[in-house]
């Protein structure tokens, strides 16, 4: 086994595992070990590599590949992500799924994979794609909906409040967001979604970097992406996967929390 930072500990693996079976009973035996294949998606992300590139230790590239895109395509890190959420919150005397979510956009410079799908945005004056996220009060990811970086975030309101909705069970009542979201096609979205859309402005005569309420939470989540180098860019061919991949990330970066509740509730 491939000895490195991105091996998970067993603890993390065995949660894990239950979400990344989805072989048929009938199908033949598998050729590589599950676990290994998760280390390498999770070696791939982490150093932004091709997929051809993946290192030898590791198991083929068109392995890795092909049930990378099984898991992306049954949703299972979206699933694996909401479960984390919970075990996170609950012992922090929060509801196991939020109330308040905080909403952004982040565009990423297209590459010659993304190109043909790219857009240009006047604002950061960079073609590509806009990501759109909503993250809970904790950062935590609840949904993404990526783009061509010209369209409008506003225009996107409907489709995340309709995936926070069905993430959570209907739970969130307030969605935090900066002017990019105003206007009545926005609002009424969050509002046919039982959402009550409150924008937050820049304060009037403030210059330079300003630290806003709620709106932070948010972009911190933006610099947790960052440590991640196959999502500094846009190099995937479908949005989907994109957004797949956003999961995944999350939920990499939430297993070692959650893995500490379920040895601390373990240990009680």
């Amino acid at each position: 086994m491939l000895q490195c930072p991105a091996n998970p500990t067993q603890q993390r693996s065995g949660f894990a595992a239950s979400y990344l079976t989805l072989m048929d009973p009938q199908a033949p035996q598998r050729e590589h070990d599950l676990r290994e294949v998760f280390n390498a998606l999770r070696w791939l992300i982490r150093a932004g590599a091709p997929w051809r590139l993946l290192p030898n230790d590791l198991p083929p590239w068109e392995a890795v590949y092909q049930q990378s895109r099984r898991w992306l395509d049954a949703g299972c890190f979206e699933a694996m992500v909401s479960d984390l959420r919970s075990i996170i919150r609950v012992p922090q005397g929060r509801q196991g799924q939020p109330s308040a979510v905080v909403m952004d956009g982040r565009t990423l410079q297209s590459s010659c994979e993304s190109g043909p799908r790219a857009g240009y945005d006047g604002y950061k004056r960079r073609r590509g794609s806009k990501v759109q996220m909503a993250v809970d009060t904790l950062g935590h990811l609840l949904a993404v909906h990526a783009t061509p970086a010209d369209e409008q975030e506003r225009a996107q309101v409907r489709t995340l409040c309709e995936q926070m909705q069905q993430a959570t069970g209907h739970t969130v009542e307030v969605a935090w967001a900066d002017q990019g979201y105003t206007g009545k096609q926005a609002r009424e979205a969050a509002q046919d979604n039982g959402m009550d859309l409150q924008i937050v402005k820049l304060p009037q005569a403030k210059k330079g970097f300003v630290l806003l309420p709620r709106r932070w939470v948010v972009e911190r989540s933006f610099g947790w992406l960052a440590r991640f180098r196959r999502l500094s860019r846009d190099y995937e061919r479908l949005p989907k996967v994109l957004s797949g991949l956003h999961f995944l990330v999350f939920a990499v970066l939430m297993l070692p929390a959650a893995a500490q509740v379920l040895v601390s509730a373990g240990s009680s």
